[in-house]
């Protein structure tokens, strides 16, 4: 009797977790990413949307850029426009299966390694179509420590 509850348990308590956007490992997430570069966040700028089930946030953050490793058309100097988005359960019951966005935001003054597609698939879908760039996977900013 013991067992089929406890194995019961354990189930219910993952259930939530399977849900969630695993993170890609970093070699996954630059494979992925058509730019990734490194920058400093100068200003993080937000928009919600929210419907019956759903509060969504996008955001864009612009972000200085200190070194560009990868893709072309980005410049040491320049700026980017990373976009984002997190999202949250309002709907009644119990959150359907998916994901709740990106994880780990960036926030001003923060240098971070971002992994970005541009006309790409971007670890949610390949719709990003716009020339815009879309921070990869729930998971795409790395923060890196700052020179000291």
């Amino acid at each position: 009797m013991k067992r089929p509850l406890a194995a019961a348990l354990v189930f219910s308590c993952l259930l939530p977790l399977a849900a969630e956007k695993v993170n890609m490992s970093p070699e996954k997430l630059r494979e992925t990413a058509t730019h990734v570069v490194v920058g400093k966040v100068v200003a993080v700028y937000a928009r919600k949307v929210e419907d019956a089930k759903w509060r969504t946030t996008h955001y864009v953050a612009e972000v200085a850029v200190a070194d560009v490793e990868k893709g072309e058309g980005l410049a040491k100097g320049g700026l980017v426009y990373a976009r984002y988005w997190t999202r949250e359960w309002i709907g009644g019951g119990d959150m359907p299966p998916g994901t709740n966005g990106h994880r780990d935001c960036p926030a001003e003054g923060k240098t971070l390694r971002i992994y970005l597609a541009r006309n790409a698939y971007d670890g949610f879908s390949d719709e990003n179509k716009d020339g815009g760039f879309n921070v990869i996977g729930a998971n795409g900013f790395e923060a890196i420590a700052e020179k000291k």
